[in-house]
């Protein structure tokens, strides 16, 4: 079930322990620390005001908060690139430019590069496991660009519309198939309810396909794997979950989908670290659901054309909770404590949470 041990609103408030947090308003974008045990703490401005600076106070190796403002405003940001030594984020901005800051010293950031002429609305990174480490952006103008954070100055693979093309919107993007640095792949989500499959390697197209409503979350069940399960959430108050392990040359991937019950936005997704068959989805009606994927007794077949075919399993709920009234925007579990999560809703709030009986 879950618990929610703490919300957090603009005014000291302790937890039924010892516990204390000081004055955080999380924008409503939300935080991912997907390497680190520690708690990520944020302070931002109103949602409507977010191109005004943003402050952000991230806790040190020597024990003391780092505190650093961002005056342009952050749209998005990632731990995942860093390793977990350095402990660098990396952020993307309304001003089209991301930035990678040293939380020991945050004054200055270590790299600012233009990386696009619009709005960043996502970023995901990859490293600290196989291979080099590399960073995502996913743009307005509906390009999607690849970085290397230790040669920032170009892209390393840029995928954006032809000339005569329509540029739509790219919402989201992520890395999976991280087993290997060679064989890594990004997909990208986009306003229309597309999704893109690119092959880094190849600089191709490997799979596309449309939801058809806009794609807010993408995620891989694990990035750091051969790909498994790919995971999006949209406008279309849809989960859809792919399986990555079989393609069918003319019908792709084995896809399952389930209506969301309140008929609003499923803003992310987000799977449990020690368990990744299990993810949380959060709601534009306040809701926040787990559910478990269940494989079916055989994930291939022959279709009839002779060719391999996937098929979907099943998805089990199994438990859920409501926040309040206002959406559910980010969530990121914490990777040392199963169970232990933190989200943030449209109203400005910070709920730190636990799901119990995840072991049984």
């Amino acid at each position: 079930m879950f618990q929610d041990t703490l919300c957090h609103r603009q005014r000291r408030t302790k937890s039924s322990g010892s516990g204390k947090l000081s004055d955080l308003k999380p924008d409503r974008w939300g935080w991912r620390d997907e390497q680190a045990g520690r708690s990520l703490r944020a302070h931002t401005t109103h949602a409507q005001n977010l191109k005004k600076s943003v402050a952000l106070l991230l806790p040190t190796v020597r024990g003391n908060p780092a505190r650093f403002y961002i005056h342009e405003g952050v749209k998005c940001g990632t731990f995942a690139s860093s390793s977990k030594e350095e402990r660098n984020v990396t952020t993307g901005g309304f001003d089209g430019n991301w930035r990678i800051w040293d939380v020991e010293c945050p004054t200055e950031p270590i790299v600012s590069i233009r990386g696009h002429s619009k709005i960043i609305n996502s970023i995901d990174g990859i490293g600290d496991s196989n291979g080099s480490p590399a960073v995502v952006t996913g743009c307005k103008d509906g390009s999607v660009k690849v970085w290397d954070p230790r040669k920032p100055e170009q892209p390393t693979v840029v995928m954006e519309p032809a000339p005569e093309q329509q540029k739509l919107d790219c919402w989201a993007v992520c890395f999976g198939n991280g087993y290997s640095a060679a064989e890594r792949c990004v997909c990208a989500g986009y306003e229309n309810g597309d999704i893109k499959l690119f092959d880094l390697r190849n600089l191709a197209v490997t799979w596309e396909t449309c939801v058809k409503s806009g794609v807010c979350s993408l995620e891989f069940d694990q990035k750091s794997i051969y790909m498994n399960k790919l995971v999006a959430t949209g406008t279309g108050s849809k989960i859809h979950v792919f399986d990555l392990r079989t393609k069918h040359p003319k019908n792709g991937f084995a896809q399952l989908s389930h209506s969301d019950e309140t008929n609003s936005t499923i803003w992310t997704a987000r799977h449990l670290p020690q368990d990744r068959d299990i993810f949380a989805s959060c709601a534009g009606s306040g809701m926040i659901n787990l559910w478990k994927y269940q494989y079916p007794d055989k994930r291939t077949r022959k279709a009839s054309d002779g060719c391999d075919e996937g098929v979907a399993g099943t998805l089990t709920h199994l438990c859920g909770a409501s926040l309040g009234n206002q959406p559910v925007s980010a969530l990121d579990w914490n990777p040392d404590m199963q169970g232990l999560f933190a989200t943030c809703t449209f109203d400005q709030n910070l709920h730190i949470g636990f799901v119990t009986g995840l072991a049984s």
